[in-house]
């Protein structure tokens, strides 16, 4: 197991923002991100922090990223230390596993969504709607039932303890552009299906994923993470039984748990019980071993 890191604080590094989960450096023509073990629930980040987590979420990215290098280039330059600037060496014990150097880029002003199951906050808008963001869908779908075809669902970027919000396509195309919205959601369609379809050779069901992209050197690029149990749904397929919340590999558990108890969803989190901890952080390392065969 490696050391719980919650939070980096390199003195000589320019920080230019603390994310959710991840610290981010300026390192002149490059930036360095470095996953924590920070978990957030509902848009707030939770005190204890996930073992393993960082090494998890960086090595999934790191698989999903390599898989796609056909559809759409990534923001990656390096995960090996050594090929980090020397001005970052002297903090290896914090970076090793964790880190990337990644190539500055304009993100996108949206998240892109990708549902292939109906799940989660477009379960909700189903029932009470018809539809997710724009999309109407066939009346008569029960819970994590399988879409007849993936639907690209966008949403806004919310600013740190708040909350994204579920967008159409049309106002997605206010925010991106009409060509650079169409991009993205086709861009995002294909890496979902394949995605999927490895993951099932895997036993397992990716219900739901999102990504973000940014713009590079005139070009859209790939970016932050990569279909991880952070931002994606992962089932077991020899248990998915359509009809209501199904068992998963990812932060669902942790909401779950969070749902039974008398909690506003706003700061400040309430404690976690350390089994609520190590659960998580096995689910966690499940979907790795079950995706890439790495282990710690």
């Amino acid at each position: 197991m490696t050391p719980i890191v919650l939070q980096t604080n390199f003195a000589d590094l320019k920080l230019v923002n603390r994310g959710k989960v991840r610290d981010i450096y300026d390192l002149g023509e490059h930036l360095l991100f470095v996953t924590s073990d920070r978990i957030s629930a509902f848009d707030v980040i939770m005190n204890e922090g996930i073992p393993n987590k960082g090494y998890v979420l960086t090595e999934i990215s790191k698989f999903w990223f390599e898989q796609m290098t056909d559809i759409i280039p990534n923001h990656i330059i390096a995960t090996e230390i050594d090929d980090f600037p020397a001005i970052t060496h002297k903090y290896r014990d914090q970076l090793q596993g964790r880190s990337m150097l990644v190539k500055k880029s304009k993100p996108l002003p949206i998240e892109c969504v990708v549902r292939g199951y109906i799940s989660g906050s477009g379960w909700k808008d189903y029932r009470a709607t018809g539809s997710i963001c724009g999309i109407t869908l066939p009346a008569g779908l029960v819970e994590s039932q399988k879409l007849e075809a993936p639907i690209f669902t966008p949403a806004t970027k919310a600013d740190l303890g708040e909350h994204d919000e579920n967008i159409d396509f049309a106002t997605a195309e206010k925010l991106c552009g009409a060509e650079l919205a169409a991009q993205a959601r086709d861009t995002t369609l294909a890496i979902y299906n394949r995605a999927r379809e490895i993951a099932a050779t895997k036993g397992i069901i990716i219900a739901d994923t999102k990504f973000e992209f940014g713009i590079f050197e005139g070009k859209m690029i790939w970016i932050d993470e990569a279909m991880t149990p952070d931002s994606s749904r992962f089932w077991p397929a020899d248990q998915y039984r359509p009809g209501g919340v199904q068992p998963s590999f990812d932060k669902q558990f942790l909401r779950d748990y969070l749902e039974t108890l008398d909690w506003g969803k706003t700061a400040p989190a309430p404690p976690l019980p350390a089994e609520i901890v190590r659960k998580t952080g096995e689910k966690y390392y499940e979907a790795l071993t079950k995706l890439t065969g790495k282990r710690i």
